[in-house]
């Protein structure tokens, strides 16, 4: 069975198509859902691909949080679907409360641009469910406000639960922890500052992105089709 994503597109996004791509080489079907929407439909799983929603205006996702396509994925999540934010789809997925923590400017007060190596800290997530435990990928980031942090008790709960899906090798940004990617309690909600679309391919510089991916089309694979009302 083909695992259906939407792929959800805001005012400023810029990845979707590159994830759509990545996805349709690992089998997947991606379906672009606009931001005013107010369902996500029949898909399997739903991905907040990178980008500038609204231009970043306010703070990256203050925005983005309201469009009437967040609702329907708030209500697709609790419903146990598969939902994936990457880089401003992380920083959404916080301002709309689906994960802890806030993205804050980059140490240094630099934008980023490169690749680096992170290390799978956690499996319990439909992003990292596939990789190896202690993996390090080589995956690009793209980003000025990619600095996670949050109080220490969240940080504590976070470690505690098995919740760091990802952690930096050698930090780039100031992340506390190092931590590069986070799930919520149940780990279908998964947001991640690095681009798996982007290490799609060894011309890429990197194909490791694929292992994320492939987990979480399998993980979509596993649902069920009836439409979730927002």
């Amino acid at each position: 069975m083909t695992a259906r994503v939407g792929v959800v597109v805001f005012p400023g996004s810029n990845c979707e198509h590159d994830v759509i791509e990545a996805l349709a080489k690992l089998g997947g079907e991606g379906r672009l859902l606009w931001h005013g929407d107010d369902s996500v439909g029949d898909v399997d799983a739903v991905v907040l691909p990178g980008g500038f929603a609204h231009g970043d205006y306010l703070r990256p996702g203050a925005i983005a949080r309201f469009s009437p396509i967040m609702q329907a994925v708030g209500a697709f999540a609790a419903s146990g679907g598969p939902v994936v934010g990457i880089c401003n789809g992380f920083q959404v997925l916080t301002e709309a409360g689906l994960l802890p923590g806030a993205l804050q400017k980059n140490r240094g007060l630099s934008f980023l641009c490169t690749p680096v190596e992170v290390r799978v800290d956690s499996r319990r997530s439909v992003l990292t469910a596939d990789a190896d435990a202690g993996a390090v990928l080589r995956i690009p980031i793209n980003h000025f406000e990619g600095n996670f942090t949050c109080d220490e008790a969240t940080l504590q709960r976070l470690v505690d639960e098995d919740r760091v899906v990802l952690r930096y090798v050698d930090n780039p940004n100031g992340s506390m922890g190092d931590i590069a990617g986070i799930c919520n309690e149940a780990g279908n909600v998964v947001g991640l500052m690095p681009h798996p679309e982007r290490a799609s391919d060894p011309l890429l510089g990197s194909s490791d992105g694929l292992v994320l991916l492939g987990s979480l089309l399998r993980a979509a694979a596993r649902q069920d089709r009836t439409p979730v009302a927002g």
